[in-house]
Parts: structure tokens; sequence; C-alpha cells
């Protein structure tokens, strides 16, 4: 990639949602303001080739997009108010976007609370705040989803639709409505990371979830989940570099070289975390990472503490994924039997039925408690039923090791 093409990317990586943000705010009109910050990338591709790159490709870009919005307002013949609207805008677009451009950066978090209403199904809210927050192409949200691009296409533009004809306000709700809002808003981005954490994801996903984070963090001070949650993130995210060996193969935390652990994201979590407090569901989650993330082997994991923190975690969020992690942390603080008794009331009910984790934790204990035969089954039988390939890998690769005898 050249110089001047990594130029545009940045430019874009940077600046599209601020741009998108911006002209939504004025126009009302999504497909317009997509339309224009497409169409200023795509003049850049075709510019700084050969006028070089300018000094500043946010403003540039945004100047462009704006006036390709006044262009196509013009000849639809919108009202003039909306035109009065874009030309104050003008007069403020010598402020590039990220550089202290207070009211386009409060745009950016009325688009993500705009993408994450309630009356949107998940699902949308995650694939719009993708398009249209983070600028990720349509073809890459479908392969991320497993549908084809026209799908999503359709999916995306019934969402815009929606977001119309229901009247959704552009705005950060204030107030009990911002308090009753948030955890919406933080509920899309942790579903956004975990797409791309997952073993087989899209670790772009996840960065962008960080860097949302990051953003609502900043524009919403003193909301500790919100701190919470970024720590959570970055905790995780700091391993991503040493999940696999060289053979590509999935690596527990035990068997990860910790040295290629990304050790200024743990500091930047920690630095999070201190805000977090201690109550909130991503506070805790985000403790529980930092045990892991803050002892320089597995051996000095503090799996007591880990155990009392899944014992509030528990408490609050008593759902099924997260009794099994209870009984993963009982069973290395308290001994393999403890950890199946947990997992055994986990279990009751069918909650975990056919989840190929909760076999998986069933294996691990029931070998360390000595009985190979039953848990290379077990182990075994996860695989069967896992859909990932990296994952389905991991645990016949478990497997074959106990049956060879190896620990």
């Amino acid at each position: 990639m050249s110089d001047t093409s990594r130029a545009v990317a940045t430019a874009g990586q940077e600046s599209f949602a601020r741009i998108v943000a911006a002209l939504i705010r004025v126009t009302g009109d999504w497909t317009l303001a997509e339309d224009c910050a497409q169409d200023a990338l795509a003049l850049a591709v075709e510019r700084w080739p050969r006028d070089g790159v300018p000094a500043n490709p946010g403003g540039w870009l945004m100047t462009v997009a704006r006036n390709r919005a006044v262009d196509v307002l013009r000849r639809a013949d919108v009202e003039r108010r909306k035109l009065s609207e874009l030309a104050r805008l003008a007069e403020r677009g010598t402020t590039p976007p990220g550089n202290g451009a207070e009211d386009v950066v409060d745009d950016r978090l009325r688009l993500i609370f705009t993408c994450c209403h309630p009356a949107l199904a998940m699902e949308a809210r995650v694939a719009l705040t993708l398009r249209t927050v983070c600028g990720v192409a349509t073809a890459d949200i479908a392969r991320a989803f497993l549908v084809t691009e026209s799908t999503m296409t359709r999916r995306l533009t019934r969402a815009k639709a929606k977001i119309a004809q229901a009247g959704i306000p552009y705005r950060v709700p204030a107030g009990r409505a911002l308090v009753e809002r948030l955890p919406g808003v933080l509920a899309v981005l942790y579903l956004l990371f975990t797409r791309g954490y997952d073993a087989d994801g899209e670790p772009a996903f996840a960065d962008e979830a960080i860097r949302l984070a990051r953003l609502v963090e900043r524009l919403l001070p003193g909301q500790p989940e919100v701190s919470g949650l970024l720590a959570l993130f970055l905790f995780q995210h700091s391993r991503r570099d040493a999940r696999r060996g060289a053979a590509g193969t999935l690596l527990t935390l035990d068997r990860q070289d910790r040295s290629r652990w990304d050790h200024a994201a743990v500091a930047e979590g920690l630095d999070a975390l201190s805000r977090a407090g201690h109550d909130g569901p991503y506070a805790v989650q985000a403790h529980i990472a930092a045990c892991h993330a803050t002892v320089r082997s597995s051996a000095e994991t503090d799996w007591t503490a880990i155990a009392g923190w899944y014992d509030r975690l528990a408490e609050r969020q008593p759902t099924p994924v997260v009794r099994l992690n209870r009984a993963v942390a009982h069973g290395y603080a308290y001994g393999p039997a403890a950890g199946l008794a947990l997992l055994s009331e986990a279990q009751a009910g069918g909650a975990l039925d056919g989840y190929p984790p909760a076999l998986a934790v069933e294996a691990e204990l029931t070998a360390r408690q000595g009985d190979r035969a039953r848990a290379v089954a077990l182990f075994r039988a996860a695989a069967a039923m896992s859909e990932g390939p990296a994952e389905r890998r991991a645990l016949t690769d478990r497997a074959d090791e106990l049956a060879l005898g190896r620990p």
C-alpha cells in the first residue's frame, strides 16, 4: 500500500463516522450522509495521489462531503431551512473532526444512541453500528453475520426506515432516560467486541468496540459501567497476539506466551478499572479479567479471588454461562469436585444442553479428578458439537493429549 493510499485509509477510518453523524444531524437523511462521505473518500483516492495529501485530511473530507450534500439538496429543491443549516455547518467546517470540534464529536454519540435504540432488534443495532458508526463495508458485516451482502443491505435499509418511520430522535437522552438507555448501548458494544474476539471472529470488530468504548467514556464521564466495559475489552484484547500457536491452534491461558501480551493495553485497562467501581456487571467482569492480566504466569493466578468475583457476578447476573464460569473458578480455587458440583447446578433444567463449552468444562474438571477416559469422551463430544473450526480443533487436540497420557 502506497503512502497516499494509507493516508486515505487512515483519514477514512478516523473521519467517516464523524462526517456521517454531522450530515445526518443536519439533513436527517442517513443514505445521503453515507453516500456523501463515500463520495469524499472516492475523490480523495482520485486527487491525493496527484495533488498530495492535504495538511488536514479529516477537514478536507468533511468539506467535500458537506459540499456534495449541499449540491444534492439544492438539486432536490429541499426546503431553505436545511440549506441554511448546512451553511452554518460550512461556517464551522474550518475546525477538523477530532481536533476539538465538540459539536461533531457529540454527533457521533447521538449516532451511537440512535443506532442502538431499543426499538431495533439487537442484530440490527449491531449491524447498523458497524455500518454507520464504524464505517465497516456491508460485505464485511454480511460475512460476519453469515448472510449475503444483498440480505444485509436490505436489513440495514429496513433499520434506517424504522428509525425514520418511528420518529426515533437523533439525540443522546438525558437524566433518567440516559441511565435507562445506556445499558442497551453497552450491550451492543459488548456483542460487537465478542463478534471480533471469538475464535473465528473478525478482529477489526473488537478494535472498533474498543474505539467506541473509549469515545463513550470520554463523552459520558462519571459512568462507571462504561469504564468497566472499556477495561474488560482492553484486558481481553491484550491477549490477541498470544491466543494462537505457531500452527494457528487456539491456546488456553496457561499455555500462552505472556511476553506477547499487549502490556500497554493492560496498563490502560487498569487505569479504566480504577474508574469502574466494584458493583456493575461489566466492572466485576473487568476485575476478573484483571486477575489474569496482571500476573506473570498462570501458576500465580489468584483463583480464590476470581471465585469470589464470580460469586458476586452470579448474584447480579445468574445466567447459565456466568454460572458455568463460576464452576470453573471454584474448580481451580477449591478443587475439581467443588467445580463439578456447581457445574451440575448450572446444568439443571437443561440450560446448557448442547453447549460445547459446558462439556469442555466438565471434561477438564473430570480429567483433573483422574478419570482421563471419560474426559477424552467428553472433549470429543464437545468438538463434535462445535461449529467453529478453531474451537473444534482445540477440543480435539486436548482429547488427543489426554488419550496419549499428557497433562
